[in-house]
């Protein structure tokens, strides 16, 4: 079959309701018209005029999170220990074959903004679709969110997934997980409410926190994932190096390829 490849990431981009405003992504555009002055410094003598069309060079600076745009969690992020007291790994030490692998997309769009997955819905969801998980497989959850991406309601929407679900996974080899959400857990604002009710804490970031016991990673903003099936392709998530992080932005991309697979 031919090689074909669906963009699973979102922009990193101005004004756009992609994060709560005051952890988004600031970008400033240098244009070509603006930026003669920054080649003049190089090369004593020369003037605009002296360059094709008087341009200079296009360039940005960007102001982000290591958690803006379509990124990969470390362990790091949820814990400052993994597997039960190992010291958890930064996003440098992240083994690259986690982030190349056979994927499998849940459809959880069904469920309430707020919602906590259970590891039951995980296993019918599994059995509905018929697929049985293989270790290191990468398992992407497609929520209400994703069709929320760049509204005001966009970090409050969504399912999330909760400690037990997360478990299922990863006790079965899983060890690379995402979501179209903004957070792999549900939303703040509804497990805020559930925590004033409760005073448990152990509801807050249920799911992140099960990186302690074992450690994995996930991603989070992903998008498009309406555009897969099931299963039957592969997905890339290589994160950018960023020593001692607690993540790293990456462009996702889904690959179907027959020849890649064994």
């Amino acid at each position: 079959m031919a090689r074909k490849l669906v963009d699973l990431s979102i922009f990193l981009e101005n004004d756009v309701m992609s994060d709560p405003p005051a952890f988004a992504p600031k970008i400033e555009y240098f244009t070509h018209q603006n930026t003669a002055a920054q080649i003049e410094s190089f090369f004593p003598g020369l003037a605009k005029s002296d360059l094709p069309d008087g341009e200079g060079w296009a360039v940005e600076h960007v102001s982000l999170s290591t958690h803006n745009g379509t990124h990969l969690d470390a362990p790091w992020h949820f814990h400052s220990t993994m597997n039960k007291g190992e010291r958890a790994i930064a996003i440098h030490e992240v083994p690259l074959d986690w982030c190349f692998q056979p994927a499998v997309k849940l459809d959880f769009r069904h469920f309430a903004d707020g919602y906590v997955v259970t590891a039951a819905d995980v296993e019918a969801e599994l059995k509905r679709i018929g697929h049985t998980l293989e270790p290191l497989e990468i398992v992407v959850v497609n929520t209400r969110a994703g069709s929320r991406y760049g509204q005001a309601d966009y970090v409050h929407a969504g399912c999330g997934m909760g400690y037990a679900a997360t478990m299922y996974l990863l006790e079965r080899g899983v060890r690379l997980t995402g979501t179209d959400a903004w957070s792999w857990d549900a939303p703040f604002s509804h497990t805020a409410g559930k925590y004033a009710a409760t005073k448990d804490a152990s509801l807050i970031w249920e799911g992140h926190k099960a990186g302690r016991d074992i450690g994995y990673c996930h991603l989070e903003k992903l998008h498009n994932l309406e555009a897969l099936p099931a299963d039957g392709y592969f997905i890339s998530c290589f994160p950018h190096k960023i020593r001692g992080a607690s993540a790293g932005w990456t462009r996702a991309v889904a690959i179907f390829d027959d020849r890649l697979r064994p």
